[in-house]
C-alpha cells in the first residue's frame, strides 16, 4: 500500500506527463502494485468465506454443505499455495518478462523432435497462465522438430516461473523415427532470460556487434520470406549470438534481437556479481546424459520426475501438454527453504 502512495504521489504531480516513456512505466508498476494487492485482499475474503461456511456445517451437520465446504476448502489451499510461490519471487528480475532459449542436444532427428515437444509444451503453459508469447526465432531440423528456438512470455512474473525450468530436460521413449522401434534417450536444454526493464541500462557499443543479415527459411529450407529480412546479432566481446527471423522487416527483427542480447548481457553481469553464479554455472553442462534436472519416461513406464527436488508426476500427457505448475512450485519452494 506504501508502495502505491508512493507512486500515485508521482502521478499528480503537474509535470508527470512530460515524459510520457516514464509515466507509462509508472503506471504499469502502479497496476501491478494494486492486482497484487488486490490478489491478497481476495484471499482474505476466502478465507473469511470458508469460516463462516464452516460454523454454518457445524451448526446445521448439513451434508450438502459439508461438501460445498470441502470444496471451498480445496480451491482456497491451491490459492493459498499460488500466493505462497508469489511471495517468494522477489529478486531483483522475478516479476519481468522472460526469454526461453531452446535447443537440441546431440541426436540429431531424436533431439530436434524432442525440442519441438519442449517448445509447444511451454506454450501450452504460458497459454494455460495467461502469458502472451511470441516465437522470435526457430531453426527448424532437416528431417523434423526443431534445433533451436527462442520465445518470450510476457507477463507479471514470468521469469520468476520460468527460472524453475533453467537446465537440461531428458526424455526416454520408443523412438518414432527408429524402424526396430528400440528405447531411446534424448537431450535439450532450456536457458531463461530475464526481459531488461526500460529503465536498466545496458550499454552495447556498436563497435562491439557485428551484423549478418539473411533470407528467414521454413522446415527443410523452404524460404519463407522473399527478402533479407532476418537478423543475426553477435556480440564479440562476450560471443553470445542472437538470431530473430519471426518479423518481415529487418528493422524490427533487429530490435527484436537487440532486446534479448541485452537480456543476455544482464544476465551475464548478474551471474559474474552473484554469488548463486556456481549454481548458474552447474545448469550450462553439456547436454547429454548425468547433467539433466528432470527426466520424462515414456517407457518402459510413465513418468516425469524432476531431479532436483523429486517431485514427480504420472500424467506424462498432462505435463507435455504444459501442466508444469507442480514442478515450478517444488522447486521455488525448496531453494527458498
Amino acid at each position: 500500500m506504501k508502495k502505491i502512495e508512493e507512486l500515485d504521489e508521482k502521478t499528480a504531480s503537474a509535470d508527470f506527463w512530460d515524459d510520457n516513456e516514464c509515466a507509462q512505466r509508472i503506471l504499469k508498476q502502479r497496476s501491478t502494485y494494486q492486482r497484487a494487492v488486490k490478489s491478497w485482499e481476495d484471499l482474505h475474503k476466502e478465507c473469511e468465506n470458508a469460516g463462516a461456511l464452516l460454523e454454518l456445517t457445524e451448526e446445521e451437520e448439513d451434508k450438502i454443505l459439508l461438501k460445498e465446504l470441502e470444496s471451498a476448502i480445496g480451491e482456497l489451499e491451491t490459492r493459498v499455495a499460488s500466493a505462497e510461490v508469489k511471495a517468494i519471487l522477489s529478486g531483483e528480475s522475478d516479476f519481468n518478462n522472460a526469454i526461453v532459449s531452446i535447443n537440441s542436444g546431440a541426436g540429431g532427428t531424436e533431439s530436434q523432435d524432442w525440442a519441438q515437444m519442449l517448445l509447444r509444451m511451454y506454450m501450452r503453459w504460458g497459454e494455460r497462465s495467461g502469458y502472451n508469447t511470441e516465437i522470435l526465432d526457430i531453426q527448424h531440423g532437416e528431417e523434423a522438430g526443431i534445433k533451436s528456438a527462442t520465445i518470450t512470455f510476457s507477463g507479471d512474473y514470468a521469469y520468476g516461473y520460468l527460472k524453475a525450468e533453467i537446465g537440461v530436460h531428458r526424455l526416454v521413449r520408443i523412438s518414432p523415427y527408429d524402424a526396430n522401434k528400440r528405447r531411446h534417450t534424448s537431450f535439450a536444454s532450456v536457458f531463461i532470460f530475464p526481459e531488461v526493464d526500460e529503465n536498466v541500462e545496458v550499454e552495447v557499443k556498436d563497435e562491439d556487434l557485428k551484423l549478418d543479415v539473411y533470407r528467414a527459411s521454413g522446415p527443410g529450407g523452404q524460404g519463407v520470406n522473399t527478402t533479407d529480412s532476418a537478423v543475426r546479432l553477435t556480440h564479440i566481446p562476450s560471443g553470445i549470438v542472437v538470431q530473430c527471423q519471426n518479423e518481415r522487416s529487418q528493422h524490427k527483427n533487429k530490435a527484436s534481437a537487440m532486446r534479448v542480447l541485452k537480456a543476455r548481457l544482464f544476465k551475464l553481469e548478474q551471474e559474474k556479481l552473484n554469488e548463486e553464479k556456481k549454481e548458474q554455472e552447474q545448469t550450462k553442462k553439456k547436454i547429454e546424459w548425468g547433467s539433466q534436472i528432470r527426466s520424462y519416461v515414456l517407457q518402459p513406464y510413465r513418468l516425469v520426475k524432476d531431479l532436483r527436488t523429486n517431485h514427480e508426476v504420472g500424467n506424462v500427457d498432462a505435463v507435455l501438454d504444459g501442466d508444469l505448475d507442480s514442478f515450478i512450485e517444488a522447486y521455488l519452494t525448496s531453494s527458498n527453504s
